[in-house]
């Protein structure tokens, strides 16, 4: 609504304040849970499988392949690259924007002229061509959709509705406008990984000089992936996560890693080696050795899986995107080994 409220600025002191209010309910009211004004932002569908699709913003996700589980969480991109806070996507036929749009200018609170310049605009005097009835069926009205969680940037998208014939490309000046690359990274967002506590070796606590082995559930570390489209211009995107790297940080530095950087790489599609019975002279692929005793606390281990992010969409589009990072902190006791004097 901020272009609209521009235009309201040229009335009086008075209609520019009452346009203020009436714009401001007008855009947020009825909004869905992600932000907008269209009522029918946000559904979801299970198919026979029992695959779970949601309607968010315009755009179809398919989370059916996505990571699972109470400790699942969002990725963080390894650069200061941040996926979409809003977008352009296919909104309102014309028949549905008349409807959405009538009611406001015929309230009167948004002041004649700028009540006549809109019904101008979309032609709304014609009965048979106002708001392109004339192209019913062949085009959509495009409009802005904002980030459920309102992350920085999420008012950027402040044009007005457009139209886009069935068939075309979005304008090339319109930022955000959905296409496979932009369905890729809003697909990015809505992927979710496996939580990243390591498993050790001693379990319960470890040894001072007693080299510790971690590893993580190879079942649990394979590829996920979210599908986001909008069927009504036939285009779509997958975002792919993979698992390359798991980052070990001891949370003191009286301790050495294995290996020595603390970066323990993906082998033979598993993250580490469990522990085995007689492997208590090797010295582990993945793992840790604390110098000193964490006395009467524990030492705060963190562990952060680092997953490549690739993308394939409609009609052979692909590419990379930012590598993403999910972590989480686990409390590590060490505690000094004991001597028996005889």
């Amino acid at each position: 609504m901020s272009a609209l409220r521009q235009t309201a600025r040229t009335v009086t002191v008075l209609t520019l304040a009452c346009a203020s209010l009436f714009a401001s309910h007008a855009a947020w009211a009825g909004r869905g849970s992600n932000g907008n004004a269209n009522e029918a932002d946000q559904s979801a569908h299970a198919d026979d499988e029992g695959n779970l699709s949601v309607t968010v913003g315009g755009i179809v996700f398919d989370r059916s392949k996505n990571g699972s589980g109470g400790s699942a969480g969002a990725l963080t991109s390894s650069t200061s690259w941040t996926p979409p806070a809003c977008w352009y996507a296919p909104k309102y036929t014309p028949e549905q924007l008349q409807k959405y749009l009538e009611p406001i200018w015929e309230a009167g609170s948004t002041g004649y002229e700028w009540d006549a310049e809109q019904r101008k605009k979309y032609n709304a005097d014609d009965e048979k061509k106002g708001f392109n009835k004339d192209k019913s069926g062949k085009g959509y009205w495009w409009g802005s959709y904002v980030n459920e969680s309102y992350p920085p940037g999420w008012d950027a998208c402040d044009k007005d509705y457009f139209w886009v014939d069935e068939g075309d490309p979005p304008p090339a000046d319109i930022e955000n406008a959905v296409t496979p690359e932009v369905l890729a990274e809003l697909a990015y967002a809505e992927i979710r990984v496996p939580g990243t506590e390591v498993t050790l070796a001693p379990a319960e606590a470890t040894k001072v000089n007693l080299p510790t082995w971690a590893w993580l559930d190879g079942a649990e570390f394979k590829p996920v992936s979210v599908t986001a489209s909008v069927p009504t211009i036939g285009i779509q995107a997958t975002a792919t996560a993979e698992p390359v790297s798991l980052r070990i940080k001891p949370g003191t530095p009286d301790a050495e890693t294995y290996p020595a950087s603390g970066v323990c790489a993906i082998d033979d599609g598993r993250i580490g080696e469990p522990y085995a019975k007689g492997n208590a002279d090797r010295t582990p692929p993945c793992g840790v050795k604390y110098l000193r005793s964490s006395g009467d606390g524990s030492f705060p281990l963190q562990a952060t899986v680092t997953w490549e992010i690739h993308w394939t969409g409609t009609g052979g589009a692909g590419g990379d995107l930012p590598d993403g990072d999910f972590g989480a902190t686990q409390d590590v006791v060490v505690q000094e080994i004991q001597a028996i004097n005889r």
